[in-house]
């Protein structure tokens, strides 16, 4: 009889991946880094564990939005009071903090509790083609089908 592999944390190998945001897609950037960041392309995939690579996003400022949402899609953030609730334009996301249109569009993406936010904490993101992670060997990851 064959058994159902269930892995534990010995099994879990972890990689550091680089991804170039230039010109791609923001919503298919996050939908391949979330995979990424879940482990969902590992033969080993367990939803109750955290299985997932470590993810560098780099030229975060680069990325593309399609139709016209630039000027007409809106990041929501509230502080917690109430009338709290603030609206930024993508295009003045974009312009200030672009690392965290890139966040917010992969945590939509991640599961809401202890484990996506152990799986968020593997995602890093930078404005510029420069990271500090070049000790860990990160291997480059190429979007497949990014025309547009």
């Amino acid at each position: 009889m064959t058994r159902t592999f269930s892995p534990t944390p010995a099994d879990v190998k972890r990689e550091w991946l680089v991804i170039d945001a230039t010109d791609v897609v923001l919503g298919r950037l996050a939908s391949h880094a979330a995979t990424l960041l879940r482990g969902k392309h590992k033969p080993t995939f367990a939803p109750h564990m955290d299985m997932g690579d470590f993810v560098i996003i780099i030229n975060a400022d680069k990325v593309a939005l399609t139709g016209s949402k630039l000027a007409q899609k809106k990041a929501y953030r509230h502080s917690g009071y109430p009338g709290g609730l603030k609206a930024t334009s993508y295009s003045e996301l974009l312009e200030t903090r672009p690392e965290r249109a890139v966040e917010k569009a992969i945590r939509g993406m991640l599961p809401k509790n202890s484990i996506g936010r152990a799986q968020l904490a593997k995602l890093k993101v930078y404005s510029g083609p420069e990271h500090p992670h070049a000790a860990q060997q990160p291997k480059t990851y190429t979007l497949g089908q990014v025309a547009q």
